[in-house]
This record gives structure tokens, sequence and C-alpha cells, in this order.
């Protein structure tokens, strides 16, 4: 069938023929159930026809009887008008109620929880997440997140929050930068932390770290241990060698610290909160439009001059200390570590080479790097020095030294202190203390006759 006869069919059916006669037709055709009449309309269709009904007769009913249509259009205008202020007003005032609603919910929520600490530190803040069984089985408080952190710091979530937030570029930064002149030449580069980060991290290295045990050939900031305890088991040995890891606190980066605490049983956010306390990157200042920043050259790690950070390199170490253990006991050696200072000592001279050789491969693999100009290999025929202790024979300082320390406290007491001051000690008495106490340590058997001395000085005018 064409087009246009569908068409006129179409037109026939809808001007002649009425529903009963379509009915009649379908039946007749077998398209409609015999006995079955037309459906009613659904009762909401028939709803809106009766609301339309009523509309159209009212509107009929005011054409008729308005007189003036200019003045009717121009008032339908007006209401329309002042219909569509009250909708748009009441829009804004759910708007901004909404906006409201929005923010004290944030700040809520940005008060009881940390949500950003800066660029590339701030993924999986929202996992509070710990494994409680674990931190209780090593004795650490058990924190599930920074709130419950901030508490045991005790201080406000806010101060933790600006303690830890990390920016490129700062105005304000939470260690005083300074540097000392090394033993060996150049300087070391220092950062103290202020006051209230330092509060932080004392906490942090008592409640936390000072629990994860360190292995027993690492002597370096570990309770009941010393340069003494690590210079004695390399006492009357053929030889004696010495290693120093290049930039070893630096070489603990954030991404490290942050899986030490992770291991050991914290969530992603106390843990990302805690390696943050725990590290800064290396900054340097810059004048810019008559203000002054402190821009990072690069990632965080850990800063010469915590207290976290000794105890944080011996965890991380524990795996390195006990693959040097087993690899100098299959050379014949003995291996202690005192944090930077790798020392091995034995009596197999010849083993040495394939000792070091080996030494700096597991030492590369652990993520650290020898220091190329730092290796020294003493032979019994000199004198063998381990962390400022000298272990030929026995225990002891080194000869000069202790000669140099008698000539000084003799001088102070005959000439007076200052005399003696040539490098210009804000504190030359607690100076002298300090070497003695040192000297004392390491062989008590002098502490009697250098403290006498000591005394002496002290006493001169």
């Amino acid at each position: 069938m064409a087009d246009d006869e569908k068409a006129r069919l179409y037109k026939r059916l809808t001007t002649t023929w009425n529903e009963f006669e379509v009915l009649a037709r379908l039946r007749h055709n077998g398209f409609w159930p015999a006995g079955v009449g037309i459906p009613q309309d659904p009762p909401k269709e028939l709803k809106e026809r009766a609301t339309l009904t009523k509309e159209l007769a009212s509107l009929r009913a005011s054409q008729l009887a308005v007189k003036d249509p200019e003045k009717a259009l121009s008032e339908e205008r007006t209401r329309r008008f002042k219909a569509s202020l009250e909708r748009r007003k009441a829009a804004r005032a759910r708007r901004l109620a909404d906006e409201k609603t929005r923010r004290e919910r944030w700040l809520k929520a940005r008060k009881d929880s940390v949500v950003n600490l800066g660029e590339g530190v701030s993924a999986g803040l929202q996992d509070v997440s710990c494994d409680k069984a674990q931190l209780q089985a090593r004795g650490l408080p058990v924190l599930g997140d920074a709130v419950a952190l901030a508490g045991a710091l005790g201080v406000k979530l806010s101060v933790l929050r600006w303690l830890t937030f990390h920016r490129r570029g700062a105005t304000l930064v939470h260690y005083h930068r300074y540097a000392i002149p090394k033993k060996t030449g150049g300087q070391r580069a220092i950062s103290a932390p202020r006051r209230k980060l330092a509060g932080c991290q004392c906490w942090v290295l008592t409640q936390v770290l000072e629990k994860l045990h360190a292995e027993p050939p690492a002597h370096g900031f570990v309770r009941h241990r010393s340069v003494v305890t690590n210079a004695t088991p390399h006492v009357g040995r053929r030889v004696v060698v010495n290693l120093d890891l290049r930039d070893f606190f630096p070489s603990v980066t954030f991404r490290r610290v942050k899986g030490l605490f992770r291991k050991v049983g914290y969530g992603e956010q106390v843990a990302t909160v805690l390696a943050l306390l725990c590290t800064e990157p290396p900054r340097v200042p810059v004048t810019f439009d008559d203000k002054r920043f402190y821009v990072a050259l690069g990632q965080r790690v850990l800063p010469q001059g915590a207290s976290t950070s000794p105890a944080i390199t011996n965890a991380l170490c524990r795996r390195l200390d006990r693959r040097l253990q087993g690899l100098a006991r299959r050379h014949g050696f003995t291996y202690t570590r005192y944090a930077d200072d790798l020392t091995f000592s034995g009596d197999e001279p010849p083993r040495v080479g394939r000792l070091l050789k080996s030494v700096k491969a597991v030492v590369v693999d652990e993520g650290f790097q020898v220091h190329p100009t730092k290796t020294r290999v003493m032979r019994s025929t000199r004198r063998q020095e381990v962390t400022g202790v000298v272990v030929n024979h026995r225990v002891g300082v080194p000869r000069d030294e202790l000669r140099a320390l008698r000539a000084t406290l003799h001088n102070c007491a005959r000439h007076g202190l200052q005399s003696q001051n040539r490098e210009h000690h804000a504190d030359f008495a607690a100076h002298l203390r300090g070497k003695v106490s040192w000297v004392c340590m390491v062989d008590p058997a002098r502490g009697p006759a250098l403290r006498a001395a000591l005394e002496r000085a002290l006493a001169s005018p």
C-alpha cells in the first residue's frame, strides 16, 4: 500500500468512524477479542484531563470577561515576572543553605580528621584501619587515626596538621639549619627541630621507635650500647676493616619511613602522619618580592639532627645487618655497625678483598652506597681504630688525644681556662667535662687521675 493510500485511509478512519465502529471492525478481522470492551483511561490521565478542562473553562471565562486585553496582558506579564523573582529568590536561598551545610560539614570533617597533607603525600589518608593485634604484640600504642595520634602527642589536631603539612615552598619551616665541621674536613649540615616538633619526635622515639628491636650488630643510638660495645668485638684482630655509608640519612626517603610504620601495624593515615613528622626535604632560602621562602630541593628524607632519625635507620637496616653478619661469618669475620660506620675484623687478611666486594653488593642491594674514599683496612702493625676507639690490644683512647687532653688540663690549672680556649668554645668548661667523660667511658682506669686534673683546671681563676 502506498503512502498516500495509507494517509487517505487514516483520515477516513479518524473523521468518519467512531471508536465503536473501529472496535467492531477489529473484532471482525480478529484483532480484538470478542466480548472485551474498550479499556478505561488510566486514572492519572483522567485526572490530568479534568484539570486541563477546568483550566480551559477558566481561561474561556476570563477571556470573555476581559474588557481591556492590553491591560490584562500587562498584568499577566507583571504577575509572571514577580513569580519568577520569587522562584529565583527561593532557589538562591536553597543554594546558600546547601553551601552553608556543605561548608559546615567540611569544617567539621577538617576539624575531626585529616583529609589533605600536601601534594604527593596525601594518598590513602582515608584509610584509618590498623592491625591492633600486631601493635599490641609489639607493645606499641594502638592508634587508628590522626585524631588519636594528636591526643597521644598532647597537641591539637590543627597543630599536628601544621607540623606535618608538606609544601614545596614554605615561608616557615620547623627546623633550625646550621653546619658543623667534620672530623675529616668539610661541613656537616644539621637540621635541628624546633621545640614543638622536637617534642612530638621525642614521643615517637620513646613510645614507638625504641620498642622496635635493633639487630645485635647495631650499636649506634641503642639503649645500653655505645661506641665501646661497638669496638670491643674487634679487639686484638689481625685486620680491621672500616667502611662508611654515603649520605646515610638522606638515603632514607619518606616512602621508606612510611613503609616502616605500615609494616609494624599502623594504618595508612597514621603511618603517613608519623612519616611526615620524621622527615623533611632539604631546603634553600630564596627571596621573592621581598618575601623569604624556603624551597625544597628534593623529596622528604630523614633530617640529620632529629632524634628519630637514628632509630628509624636501625629499624630499616635490620635486614642489612642480618645479611652482613651472615656474610662476615662465611668469611671468618666479625661485623658491627654504629649508624653509618660498618666495621669488620678477622684473622684472615687474604679474604679482605672478597669480603669488600660482597659487602658493597649487599649495601647497594639494600638501597645504600659505600663511600668510595672512606674505606680503611687496618693491620695489627698499625693503630686500629673503631669509631674513635683504639682496639689493637684493648679498648682505649688514642694516645695523642689523651696527651693533648692532659696538657690542656695542666695548662688550664696553671694559666686559667680561657688561655687554652683556642677554638673559642662558648662553654669551654662544659667542653672539657665532655672530653674527660669520654675518656672515662672508654678507659675507666684513667678516670680518677683525669677527674682530679679537671677539678684543678676548673678551680683556676
